[in-house]
């Protein structure tokens, strides 16, 4: 892991297994997600911090880019055909982009009842709410809800086309870095996977830190990745009203 030089940090925060986060990224900011226990789920959704009508899109960004999962060199694209962030270090090769999220009846019929009346912090959480909980902070709701990409998590098909979770694709000590070439509101979740066929409900702890990123080089991989990420980029930076 490339170590986050201490006069680039901004802040460091821990994201408990099965919680929920949410914050607003400026332009030039990356943010790291490490995975402290191995294991660990974090569902990501990305929208303009100034029109967050604009947000992350699941297809464009992988028709674009002709992929179904993200890893280093990809970028995550809005609905209007810009950059939101840049997937710029990754030790794992795969992220998930299909499967969204979990919801309160798949907690329940996985793992059965826990509440918070009684179990306080151990109640059970699902990505769905976890969601929405953050997304109301910013004047945000259902509607919002869009595909998500799922950090950490690897899904793959079988000969008949049904997917499946892969286990231990994750480790204690993975990680990814996004870049963010707009100011971007990032709106997370560590529940678990929904496809995650584990018995238990184990949702693993994760680190964000956010650091200074360096400028984006004219032969920035990111940007090289296929015609579209570049005519992405600049359409990111005449939005953003910087010059290429």
């Amino acid at each position: 892991m490339n170590i986050i030089n201490s006069n680039s940090l901004l802040w460091e925060e821990h994201l408990p297994g099965g919680n929920h986060w949410s914050g607003r990224l400026r332009r030039g900011a990356a943010l790291r997600l490490t995975d402290l226990q191995g294991e660990a789920n974090v569902s990501a959704l990305f929208f303009n911090a100034e029109q967050p009508l604009e947000r992350y899109n699941m297809p464009d960004t992988l028709k674009s880019q002709h992929t179904a999962f993200l890893t280093a060199g990809f970028v995550c694209q809005s609905d209007m055909g810009r950059v939101l962030c840049s997937i710029t270090a990754d030790s794992l090769g795969w992220h998930d982009t299909w499967c969204g999220v979990s919801d309160a009846s798949m907690v329940l019929a996985k793992y059965g009842e826990k509440h918070y009346q009684e179990h306080r912090n151990a109640m059970y959480r699902n990505g769905r709410d976890g969601l929405l909980i953050e997304l109301a902070k910013w004047g945000l709701g259902v509607r919002d809800l869009v595909p998500s990409v799922n950090f950490f998590s690897k899904v793959v098909p079988d000969a008949d086309g049904a997917l499946s979770h892969v286990p231990g694709h994750s480790v204690a000590g993975s990680h990814v870095d996004l870049r963010f070439e707009m100011d971007t509101l990032v709106v997370l979740s560590s529940a678990p996977h929904p496809l995650d066929a584990r018995p238990d409900y184990a949702p693993a702890d994760v680190r964000l830190s956010a650091y200074r990123a360096a400028p984006v080089a004219s032969d920035d991989a990111c940007r090289l990745q296929c015609a579209q990420n570049g005519r992405a980029f600049v359409n990111t930076e005449r939005y953003c009203g910087v010059s290429a």
